[in-house]
C-alpha cells in the first residue's frame, strides 16, 4: 500500500436518528451499526436508549429492548463479537466512574448485567475497548483515583476476565487511547495521560510481554480521543485533540481532521490522504463513536457525532475507505 489514498463518504440518515451527541460509542453487527450513550451538554447523559442503523437503507431506529437495560452513561465502550454486543463502564450523571459489564444479544434485543464487581476492570470512563473472534479487551481511562494503565481480556466462551501484566512506567495510564488487536498482539496508540502522547506500545499475550514501539515516517502529532480501527495489517486513526482546552471535559481542545496509517510490520506511519471537500470530509473532531464497517465490500472507517472544535455535538456519519493509487 505504498500510496496509499482515501476516500471519505458522508452517509444520508433516515428515521429517528441519536442526535448530535459525543462520547457515546458504536459497533456494527452484520450490516446494522448499533449506537448507545453519550452527551449532548458536557458530562450529561442523554439517554440509554440503543439505536440502530441499517447500513443499507440508511435508516435508524430504536431497538425494543429487554433485560438488564443499562443506565445513561458518558465515555462509555462497545464491541462486538458475532452477533453479541458488549458494553463496559462510563461515567453516569452524578459523574461517577462505573464497572458494569453488559452484553446485548442483537438476535433477541436482550440485556444482561455480566459484572459488576472485582473479578473484571474497575471503575472507569473514557477507556479504550476492543475485540477479535474470542476476546474483549479493555485498556486504561479515567479511574476514580486517576488515569488507568490496566489490561484486561473477557473470554466470550469461558466467559470470565483476564488480568494481563501491567506495562510499568513506560507506558503512563491514560484516557482516550487507541486499542487494536492484529494477531494476537494487542497496540495501544497515543492517548491522553496529563498531556497528549504519541508512544505506541504493544503486549503479547503469548510470551506476556508488553514492549514500546518505536514508529517512522510520518508521525502524527500527539493526541486523543481519535478514532481507530484495524485494516488488515494498518491502525488506522482519524481526528482527535492534539491541543486540550483549559476548560477540560466543559470546553473543546484543537482537533485534528487528519487520517494515518501505522505499518504494523515496519512500523511506518503513512498519512492516508482523502481529496479535501467539505461536503464530503468529517473536519477536525474528537470524542466521536467510530467502528469498522464495510461499503460496497470494502473494510472501512464509520465514524459518527463527536465534538467540533466550536465545542458543539455533532450528528452526522461518514465512512473513511482506503485505496490504493
Amino acid at each position: 500500500m505504498a500510496g496509499v489514498q482515501g476516500k471519505w463518504v458522508k452517509l444520508n440518515q433516515n428515521g429517528t436518528s441519536p442526535g448530535a451527541r459525543s462520547s457515546h460509542a458504536i459497533t456494527i453487527v452484520g450490516d446494522k451499526a448499533y449506537i448507545f450513550g453519550g452527551e449532548f451538554t458536557p458530562r450529561v447523559p442523554v439517554d440509554n436508549k440503543l439505536y440502530v442503523f441499517d447500513l443499507n437503507t440508511l435508516t435508524w431506529s430504536v431497538v425494543d429492548v429487554t433485560g438488564d437495560v443499562p443506565p445513561p452513561r458518558v465515555g462509555v465502550t462497545m464491541a462486538a463479537v458475532g452477533e453479541t454486543i458488549y458494553v463496559f463502564g462510563g461515567r453516569d450523571a452524578a459523574h461517577k466512574e462505573l464497572n458494569e459489564f453488559y452484553s446485548f444479544d442483537t438476535r433477541t434485543n436482550k440485556w444482561v448485567l455480566l459484572s459488576n464487581d472485582d473479578s473484571g476492570p474497575t471503575h472507569r470512563s473514557y477507556h479504550s475497548m476492543t475485540a477479535d473472534d474470542r476476546h474483549v479487551y479493555v485498556f486504561g481511562g479515567c479511574g476514580v483515583s486517576g488515569r488507568l494503565n490496566d489490561l484486561w481480556a473477557y473470554d466470550v466462551a469461558y466467559q470470565k476476565w483476564i488480568k494481563y501484566p501491567t506495562p510499568g512506567d513506560s507506558c503512563k495510564g491514560r484516557g482516550g487511547p487507541g486499542l487494536a488487536v492484529i494477531q494476537g498482539k494487542i497496540w495501544v496508540v497515543y492517548g491522553f495521560a496529563g498531556m497528549e502522547m504519541d508512544d505506541v506500545h504493544c503486549f503479547d499475550p503469548v510470551q506476556g510481554k508488553w514492549s514500546q514501539v518505536e514508529t517512522s515516517g510520518e508521525k502524527p502529532t500527539a493526541r486523543s480521543v481519535f478514532s481507530t480501527v484495524v485494516i488488515g495489517k494498518f491502525i488506522i486513526i482519524y481526528g482527535g485533540e492534539v491541543d486540550p482546552s483549559d476548560l477540560g471535559h466543559l470546553g473543546a481542545g484543537k482537533f485534528s481532521g487528519e487520517v494515518y496509517g501505522l505499518d504494523t510490520e515496519t512500523l511506518v506511519w503513512k498519512k492516508w490522504e482523502d481529496v479535501p471537500d467539505l461536503e464530503t470530509h468529517p473536519g477536525p473532531r474528537g470524542w466521536c463513536a467510530f467502528a469498522s464497517g464495510l461499503r460496497d465490500g470494502q473494510l472501512g472507517l464509520l465514524v459518527y457525532g463527536g465534538n467540533s472544535p466550536s465545542n458543539d455535538r455533532l450528528d452526522d456519519i461518514f465512512i473513511f475507505t482506503p485505496c490504493v493509487a
